[in-house]
């Protein structure tokens, strides 16, 4: 392992310096490859002075210790903390070395950025004479935060490991002696590697969140729980364990076909400038932070564990177990078949209304039926439509983000065969619809209470995100 500190005080002799030296010598006791940058023995400009940090002139430390970064696996920086924050030593030590095109890579189309100093750790142990819990609880960590979300994770550097002693102007040499010994036993934790197996877990669960994409459950399960309270005014009651067995199928039939999506997309993902939380996929692929064959696995494991529980409420809904089936097979095939083989159904020009009839007509059919409702009642029917037109421009305006990646890799969807105009205006057209619809619903057709108000935030919510993202698209496309 190749380790870097770097010491941010520009008194060596203080404190600071003795912390240094103790980090160095019990790193290089385990064999480790150590190196210490004495921030305060260089001369660098500290301030910015053009209009990007990447127009000014580098001197030739600036550009030794961004080789340094580079070469290390774990970094150590070493500061006192004042005013609460670091030192203007290391403030301008991260504005001249950490520069965009060497620490990130701004990605100007859609205002993010790509993380380039990824597979690094870091540690920092800062001194002061503020109470911790003051520190803490009341300022709220505020050069903790600074340094180690706003700079280093920002980079990709993580985990970033934070160790504070306070108060110094009072300590003892007993004191400062059992604070080197804490200095020593935390250097002594890189005998195991960059990451303890609790931050490796931790690791792992974040990433594997990211790739689950929770944010297009919520939806699914409210139109889910308006089918079950609807049925619940026509059927026998409302069935608690029914219902939340069928939502984990739901959830887990939701979570195997996002993994599929990106496993099958990961061809127009890898060209994708244009990602959001909503486009472009989780990019745990496109990224390397999943392998191909542990998202395929992951596939199968979230696919067979919603077979067994769709097996296990087919017997708990004997009564209806043949039409319970025959539904979660046609919900089976159509969410596996937006993005798997061979249907393909989303390269072909019918993935956006495969997601709107799946997340409409078929999530409120589920709800409705497994509490005992009749497949071919009127309800759960009428109760998708205004759902339906909201959720299809959804879609449609999801993909035009996606549009040049899709068309480069020949993949149909309607942003692609319409052209980004003409879908955003046909989903203008199906939003329109879709409020028309809903107040048609609610003055002609008489709806329970609790569904009518379910409903209504359906539409109220779709058409309020809608809007916006029109908005924002035609500002676009003007430009």
């Amino acid at each position: 392992m190749n380790v870097l500190i770097i010491m941010a005080h520009p008194r060596k002799d203080s404190f600071s310096g003795a912390i240094a030296r103790t980090y160095k010598e019990t790193a290089e006791s385990l064999g480790l490859h150590v190196r210490q940058l004495d921030l305060v023995d260089h001369e660098f400009d500290l301030n910015v002075i053009t209009v990007s940090p990447r127009q000014q002139h580098h001197e030739r430390f600036i550009i030794d210790a961004q080789h340094h970064i580079i070469w290390a696996d774990h970094l150590v920086f070493v500061y006192p903390t004042w005013w609460g924050a670091m030192p203007a030593l290391l403030k301008g030590f991260f504005d001249r070395a950490f520069t965009p095109g060497f620490a990130f890579k701004e990605l100007e189309e859609n205002q993010s950025w790509e993380k380039l100093l990824k597979g690094k750790s870091a540690q920092l142990i800062t001194t002061m004479d503020t109470p911790l819990w003051v520190y803490r609880w009341i300022y709220k960590n505020p050069g903790h935060n600074a340094i180690g979300k706003a700079t280093l994770e920002f980079c990709g550097i993580t985990p970033v490991r934070r160790l504070a002693f306070s108060p110094v102007k009072y300590s003892t040499p007993n004191q400062r002696e059992k604070w080197l010994q804490r200095v020593e036993k935390q250097a002594l934790k890189l005998r195991n590697g960059l990451m303890s197996p609790w931050e490796e877990a931790i690791s792992r669960l974040k990433t594997w969140i990211r790739a689950i994409r929770l944010q297009f459950y919520p939806m699914t399960g409210i139109a889910y729980a308006a089918g079950a309270f609807a049925a619940s005014t026509v059927s026998n009651g409302f069935n608690h364990k029914t219902f939340w067995i069928g939502y984990l199928w739901l959830f887990l039939l939701e979570m195997s076909t996002v993994f599929s999506n990106d496993y099958y997309d990961y061809d127009t993902d890898r060209q994708n400038k244009f990602f959001s939380p909503f486009t472009g996929g989780s990019r745990v692929l496109v990224d390397n932070s999943i392998k191909p064959a542990a998202l395929l696995r992951a596939v199968w494991l979230s696919l067979g564990a919603s077979v067994i529980i769709a097996v296990s409420l087919m017997l708990l809904l004997k009564a209806h177990s043949i039409s319970t089936g025959t539904l979660m097979l046609l919900m089976y095939i159509l969410a596996l078949g937006y993005t798997i083989p061979p249907l393909k159904l989303s390269y072909r020009g019918w993935g956006e209304l495969d997601v709107a009839i799946t997340h409409s007509l078929g999530v409120i059919l589920c709800g409705f039926h497994f509490q005992g409702g009749y497949i071919l009642n009127a309800i759960p029917w009428f109760l998708s439509l205004p759902l339906f037109f909201a959720i299809f421009p959804s879609i449609i305006l999801a993909g035009i983000p996606d549009y040049d990646a899709d068309k480069a890799i020949g993949k149909k969807t309607l942003a692609v065969r319409l052209g980004p105009r003409q879908a955003v205006a046909l989903a203008m057209g199906f939003t329109i619809v879709s409020a028309i619809v809903a107040l048609i619903f609610s003055i002609i057709i008489p709806t329970p209470r609790s569904t009518g108000l379910v409903l209504f935030a359906i539409v109220f919510h779709a058409t309020y995100l809608l809007v916006s993202t029109v908005v924002r698209e035609q500002s676009k496309l003007n430009n």
